[in-house]
C-alpha cells in the first residue's frame, strides 16, 4: 500500500509539502487522510495550489523498480497485467515518484474509455478483438503505483462518475469486454471548484468515497508575498513596498462584497511579472508605481466578476480603476494593512 510508503515521510517530517507555502490546515488534513489510505477531494477556488499540492504528494513517493515498457507500472513483486504475470524475468527500470503522477482533466467530453482503456482496432485485427494484446490501458492503469490526479472532477458526465465507483471502493478496475479484474494501487486525488456553476453535480454515492479537504486563499499578506516571489519570474527589481502594494490590492479585491468572482494568487503573480516587463520596456531595471497601475486592467479584468447588482451599472474596467484610485492613489495605503490583519477590509 502506498500509505505505508508515505507513513515514514509524514511522521518524520513536520512539513514534507515544500512546494506549497502556507495552507497548514490543508496539509495536515491531507497527511491524516493519506495515512489511512483514503481518497481525497480538494475543494477550493482556482489558483490556490491544488494541483501543486497533488504533484508534491507524488514527489514524496519512493522510487520503485518497474518492468520496462509496462503501461501498468508493474513491479517484479506485484505484477498486475497479464504480460508481466506471464513473463516475470523482464528487465526493470527505476521510476521516480513524480514520474508516476497521472493527470486527468475533467470535461464534459471525457469518456469511460479515456479512463479505463479501449480496444486498439489495428491490434484487434492482428490479435483478435477480445485478446488482451488489443487492449490499450487508460489512465487509471497508468497511475498504478502512483498518483491519479483528477482535476475538476465535477466537470465529468454522470456516466464517467459511475465508472469510478468500483475503482474507488474496491481499488479494482473491470474491463467490460473481458471477464478480468485488475487490482490497482494508487493515491486518488480529485479537485473541485465549488463556485463553478457550469458543472455536473457529484452524486452522493460518489462523494461518499472521499474525504474532503478545503483550501482557501493565502492566510496572510506575508505568505502571499512569499508565494509571488517564489513562483513569479524575476526580470527587474521590485521593492518590498511595491510588492506589498500588489498583494494588498489583490487581497482588497478578495474582500470586496461587490465581487462574486475573486482574484487568485495568479493575479498577484501577474501584477508582479507584468509590472517588471513594463519597467524593462521603459528602460528601467526597477519597477515604479506607474508600472503597476498601467497593467491593472489587463491582469485583473478577466479574473474578477462583479455581482449582477453592480455589473449593470459599471464596467469591470472602471471598477478596478476606481477601486485602485480610492484605496491606493492619493492615500496612504500602508495604513490599510492594519485593517487587512484584523479582517476589516472594505
Amino acid at each position: 500500500m502506498l500509505s505505508e510508503q508515505l507513513k515514514d515521510v509524514f511522521l518524520k517530517s513536520k512539513d514534507p509539502f515544500t512546494d506549497i507555502i502556507g495552507q497548514e490546515d490543508a496539509k495536515k488534513a491531507i497527511k491524516s487522510a493519506l495515512l489511512m489510505n483514503r481518497h481525497i477531494l480538494i475543494v477550493g477556488a482556482p489558483g490556490i495550489g491544488k494541483t501543486t499540492l497533488a504533484k508534491n504528494i507524488a514527489k514524496l513517493l519512493p522510487d520503485i523498480e518497474v518492468n520496462e515498457g509496462c503501461s501498468y507500472h508493474c513491479t517484479i513483486e506485484n505484477p498486475v497485467c497479464p504480460s508481466c504475470k506471464q513473463d516475470k524475468k523482464k528487465k526493470t527500470v527505476k521510476l521516480l515518484g513524480e514520474k508516476r503522477f497521472v493527470r486527468v482533466q475533467g470535461s464534459p467530453d471525457l469518456t469511460v474509455e479515456d479512463l479505463l482503456g479501449d480496444i486498439d482496432p489495428i491490434k484487434a485485427l492482428k490479435f483478435g478483438p477480445l485478446s488482451l494484446e488489443a487492449f490499450t490501458p487508460g489512465k487509471i492503469f497508468k497511475a498504478n503505483n502512483g498518483v491519479l490526479f483528477f482535476d475538476e472532477l465535477n466537470r465529468c458526465p454522470e456516466k464517467l462518475q459511475n465508472a469510478l465507483l468500483q475503482v474507488l471502493e474496491e481499488r479494482k478496475a473491470t474491463i467490460g469486454s473481458y471477464d478480468i479484474d485488475f487490482d490497482i494501487n494508487f493515491v486518488f486525488i480529485g479537485t473541485m471548484n465549488p463556485e463553478d456553476s457550469s458543472t455536473e453535480k457529484l452524486s452522493d454515492v460518489l462523494l461518499d468515497r472521499f474525504d474532503i479537504v478545503y483550501m482557501d486563499y493565502p492566510e496572510s499578506i506575508e505568505i502571499e508575498k512569499k508565494i509571488v516571489v517564489t513562483k513569479g519570474k524575476k526580470l527587474a527589481s521590485v521593492s518590498d513596498e511595491l510588492l506589498t502594494l500588489i498583494a494588498y490590492f489583490v487581497r482588497l479585491l478578495r474582500a470586496d462584497e461587490k465581487l462574486e468572482k475573486k482574484p487568485s494568487v495568479r493575479a498577484s503573480i501577474g501584477l508582479y511579472e507584468r509590472s517588471q516587463s513594463n519597467a524593462l520596456l521603459n528602460g528601467r531595471k526597477n519597477i515604479q508605481f506607474e508600472d503597476i497601475k498601467d497593467v491593472l486592467v489587463s491582469v485583473l479584468s478577466h479574473r474578477i466578476r462583479l455581482k449582477p447588482s453592480v455589473r449593470y451599472l459599471e464596467s469591470v474596467e472602471n471598477y478596478i480603476s476606481e477601486k485602485f484610485h480610492k484605496n491606493v492613489e492619493g492615500t496612504k495605503w500602508q495604513n490599510h494593512l492594519e485593517e487587512e490583519k484584523t479582517g476589516d477590509l472594505r
